[in-house]
């Protein structure tokens, strides 16, 4: 039998012990949905998804291939993921 990722999903213990969702909520269960190819829900659930897979995705390669200006490349997706990330779990608080 084949266990699929929701199975192994970890429990926000932020949301647990202080009743409301931390920055990061949404995160595990967005990438289920990219998993099962929900590209749209996926980026409803938490809006910083794809931004944060490239950043990663951008880091890996230039770990192999040293890419020319990859600290300002770095710096411009981390500033807009962390931008994203705040500004998403600041919309989701107020509403």
């Amino acid at each position: 039998m084949m266990s699929s990722p929701e199975d192994f999903m970890l429990p926000c213990l932020n949301k647990q012990i202080f009743g409301f969702d931390c920055m990061g909520c949404g995160l595990q269960r967005s990438l289920a949905l990219i998993y099962h190819g929900e590209f749209l829900a996926a980026f409803k659930m938490y809006p910083a998804v794809y931004p944060l897979i490239a950043l990663f995705i951008f880091i890996g390669l230039n770990i192999f291939f040293k890419f020319q200006h990859s600290n300002k490349i770095i710096n411009t997706l981390a500033i807009i993921t962390i931008s994203i990330i705040i500004g998403s779990f600041t919309l989701k608080l107020i509403t």
